[in-house]
């Protein structure tokens, strides 16, 4: 399950256990015309990839299932936000695993582009939490579906996370214009053969249909916060916010 943690400057281990173009580009990817407000939105496509990458990552190990699920451009968090894939270059596996369950699924209105956050046990039983942002890089009714992570969050925690026993689930709204309140922010995965550019430490990125947006801000004393915005056909309205103190796992 992707939302592995990655406070790295403890090397903290995470292993599963659990079961661009400008903003107004038009992504020839994107799902077919429909009816104004209709979404091609399906949740649970993010769960069973979630549970299939922890099943990746118990059976093959922890960074060798983040190096297979990740895309060129993903980000995960050192002391600064990285590219993942060079971090996780050549990285072993380490010996302890990271159990996680999934809360809460946000999914953007094309059906590209989802999120999951939840629980999270470290070696230990330290608790903590995990959320990941995930992209559909072929079209959203492809019969075989790419996903791959764009983004993987974490922290400990000095309480364990309490959820409903249900797994909450919510699309953005499909009508009014999103696109409009993005800005220069990046939308949907980069063309083909982008070379990835570094992260700044403060950065956004947003779905192909602009109705999900993922930020985080990471200040000089390794502080950081990272949070999921969900159109609500007016306005963005922040649905995760992780905030994690300076010095902090």
């Amino acid at each position: 399950m992707s939302g592995l943690l990655l406070t790295l400057g403890a090397l903290t281990p995470l292993a599963a256990s659990a079961q661009q173009g400008p903003p107004m580009r038009e992504d020839r990817r994107g799902p077919p015309p429909g009816p104004p407000g209709q979404s091609y939105a399906n949740s649970s496509a993010i769960l069973v990839t979630e549970i299939a990458f922890a099943r990746l990552a118990k059976q093959e190990g922890q960074w060798t299932a983040f190096r297979e699920t990740a895309a060129d451009d993903s980000v995960m968090f050192t002391a600064q936000p990285v590219l993942a894939q060079g971090w996780l270059k050549g990285r072993a596996d380490p010996p302890g695993a990271v159990s996680w369950q999934p809360q809460s699924l946000f999914m953007a209105c094309d059906g590209r582009t989802g999120a999951s956050t939840g629980a999270a046990q470290y070696a230990g039983g330290q608790p903590g939490y995990y959320t990941t942002v995930w992209q559909n890089l072929e079209k959203p009714r492809a019969k075989k579906p790419k996903w791959r992570w764009a983004l993987n969050h974490g922290a400990t925690l000095a309480r364990p996370r309490v959820g409903d026993e249900m797994i909450a689930s919510r699309t953005a709204v499909c009508t009014g214009n999103p696109k409009a309140a993005l800005g220069d922010i990046p939308m949907g995965p980069p063309a083909k053969q982008t070379v990835p550019v570094a992260p700044q430490a403060s950065g956004a990125r947003a779905s192909a249909d602009g109705t999900m947006v993922w930020r985080w801000d990471v200040r000089s004393d390794g502080a950081r916060t990272v949070t999921i915005e969900l159109w609500n056909g007016n306005a963005f309205d922040t649905v995760v916010r992780d905030d994690v103190a300076g010095g902090a796992s």
